[in-house]
């Protein structure tokens, strides 16, 4: 009597663990909880910005920094206003946290991913 309660317990306690496996928790951002996830389209075709986002952002750097123009279809700040995503709370997750939209990519191909060591990783609701 008393191994098949330990068993039982033991066995309730690994469903209990496993069951929350596949939920989104705190910190993981939702699947289709981004604004992008709810386009059609990016500001150029997905291909296009997989292949030359870091030079439009870049390019929108050096306008930003020489011309002082902020608003355009390529800054930075409205990549993470568009792709960023929201966790279980209804908080935004980083877009550099594990697995998000930024880091899975760059961990993927092996890229440094360096611009938010001075940017923001979440919307900041300030319009840029």
């Amino acid at each position: 009597m008393k191994g098949k309660f330990g068993l039982g317990l033991v066995m309730a306690l690994c469903l209990t663990l496993f069951a929350g496996f596949g939920a989104p928790h705190a910190g993981e951002g939702i699947e289709g909880s981004s604004k992008a996830a709810k386009l059609d389209a990016c500001v150029e075709p997905t291909d296009y910005m997989r292949r030359n986002h870091f030079e439009l952002i870049k390019h929108q750097r050096d306008i930003t920094v020489h011309e002082g123009v902020r608003a355009t279809d390529y800054s930075l700040a409205g990549c993470v206003d568009c792709h960023v995503r929201k966790d279980a709370q209804g908080q935004h997750v980083p877009v550099n946290a594990p697995g998000e939209f930024c880091s899975g990519c760059h961990q993927y191909t092996g890229a440094t991913l360096d611009c938010f060591t001075c940017h923001a990783t979440k919307p900041t609701g300030n319009g840029q």
